[in-house]
């Protein structure tokens, strides 16, 4: 059986080192380490890859998060509306601006915020929506900014994990007030280190981020307000534009990828694969499956040398951090379903149709092998 890991930077890499190690010596010969015109270039091209009017390097996916909801004036006594399925840094952003988060379940089959739960839990105190982008799939736009617009509240999308994803052929991160990206390191576009970006179509929310991520400055040693130091560094942004040149290509390759799956898992039993919607391009980030009995599934993959993940084994209301907001398991159920649920299988541009095929026959092994499954 062939071996095949969850996921393979270096092989990611192995092709670019020429073309990365270039750039980054760019940056190198002219000391701009933080912020700077290597900042300022990828800022431009991120922007228009994005098709939106501005882009702010910063420092994480965190950061932008917490900076595009501080420059939408976002503070203590205030709600944000967000999913409990995803990675906690979405919640700590709302919770670091002093606002409270407030949860809407997901969809059953996208994974993504369900706007039929918003008019639940909307209350004169909700400021904004941060619907996210799970796995490389943008979250149902349209009755969200809908809902969102006929009250006046913002729209942040958490797109960590769609960098290139369209809904109805518009790029993510270009539908609502703002889109906030990491660029982790195995993010679809990562640095190779933190970083991160807010796009937007507001210049005015632009220029507050701006200043926001360098100490509240408006110039040097001149601070307008409260800020933090989120700057992007200049060797992250030089190895950024060049992978962004990459992207879609990349992209391409995840889409073939999932397809492949698609049809090698395609009628084994027990097991639940990705739906794309038709109105929305996905980037599979994560291909995600689900499957019952998962320690056992996980350990059967394990000996057969294949390597997978969970992505999310703890919905964020039942986290520990999150305890004093009173949520109980089943609160929310098809997020709780989901995280006992999940398994994330190998997804990046570099696997090859035989590792692929490897891992279909491994998931049919563990299936078919284990008393679980009878």
């Amino acid at each position: 059986m062939m071996n095949v890991p969850f996921l393979d930077l270096r092989a990611h890499h192995a092709s670019r080192r020429g073309e990365l190690a270039d750039a980054i010596n760019q940056v190198v010969d002219v000391a701009a380490f933080s912020g700077g015109p290597f900042v300022s270039c990828f800022e431009a091209d991120f922007a228009d890859f994005c098709e939106t009017r501005h882009a702010v390097g910063v420092g994480s996916g965190t950061d932008a998060l917490w900076l595009a909801l501080m420059a939408l004036g976002i503070g203590p006594g205030d709600e944000v509306i967000t999913v409990p399925m995803t990675f906690i840094a979405t919640v700590e952003a709302i919770s670091r601006t002093g606002a409270r988060p407030v949860f809407v379940d997901i969809e059953e089959t996208t994974y993504t915020l369900d706007p039929a739960g918003l008019e639940r839990v909307v209350t004169p105190r909700t400021k904004a929506i941060l619907p996210v982008h799970l796995f490389g799939q943008v979250a149902d736009m349209e009755p969200i900014l809908k809902f969102a617009r006929a009250r006046g509240i913002a729209v942040v999308e958490d797109a960590a994990q769609a960098h290139g994803a369209r809904y109805d052929g518009q790029r993510a991160g270009s539908l609502g007030s703002a889109g906030c990206f990491s660029f982790y390191p195995g993010k679809n576009l990562g640095a190779f280190g933190e970083a991160g970006a807010v796009v937007t179509q507001d210049a005015g929310l632009a220029e507050r981020v701006r200043v926001l991520r360098d100490h509240g400055q408006m110039r040097k040693y001149v601070h307008a307000t409260p800020g933090w130091n989120c700057r992007m560094d200049g060797i992250q942004a030089a190895v950024l534009r060049v992978k962004l040149r990459h992207l879609e290509h990349y992209n391409e390759r995840r889409r073939k990828h999932a397809a492949h799956y698609a049809r090698a898992l395609a009628g084994m039993p027990h097991l639940v694969l990705p739906f794309c919607d038709p109105r929305r391009t996905h980037v599979h980030h994560i291909y995600a499956i689900r499957v019952p009995a998962r320690s056992i599934f996980m350990q059967q993959l394990a000996s057969l040398g294949i390597g997978c993940g969970i992505h999310y084994p703890v919905p964020v209301h039942l986290q520990e951090a999150y305890a004093g907001l009173g949520h109980r398991r089943g609160a929310f159920p098809v997020a709780e379903r989901c995280a006992a649920e999940f398994v994330s299988l190998p997804m990046y541009p570099e696997l090859t149709s035989d590792q692929i095929d490897a891992v279909a026959q491994a998931v049919e092994t563990a299936l078919l092998s284990s008393p679980a499954y009878a």
